[in-house]
């Protein structure tokens, strides 16, 4: 199994462990933990391939909320304290990579001769 196939398999056990999780979450799951979703099931369709993507912070999100340790007043508190971190490390980050890249560029060497893979005749054809 070469490279390639061993990220196609991870993609497909990813899929479908995530179709599982959509399977019981969306018929069980957001019932329990969203009583203004109770007998709506027309949308859910429509987040199945959500699901199927971030099924990991969707078992957790469904595990904290079954056990109680959602504290509501908490609840938007840690995307915002890592908004001023992020915020510095992304532009940072992007122009170390800039910068690596154009540092570690390769050079052609100058000593090898161009060569013409095919005649003009062969392309007009």
């Amino acid at each position: 199994m070469n490279e390639a196939e061993a990220i196609l398999m991870g993609l497909r056990v990813w899929a479908m462990i995530g179709a599982v999780v959509a399977a019981v979450f969306l018929t069980v799951g957001m019932d329990r933990i969203d009583e203004d979703a109770q007998g709506a099931y027309i949308f859910r369709p429509l987040l199945i391939p959500g699901v199927l993507v971030i099924w990991p912070l969707v078992l957790w999100r469904w595990y904290v909320y079954e056990s109680g340790r959602e504290v509501w007043s908490r609840r938007y508190a840690p995307p915002r304290r890592a908004h001023f971190a992020v915020g510095l490390i992304l532009p940072v980050g992007i122009a170390v990579i800039i910068l690596t890249g154009l540092v570690l560029r390769q050079t052609w060497p100058a000593d090898i001769a161009p060569v013409q893979l095919s005649t003009a005749q062969e392309v007009s054809q």
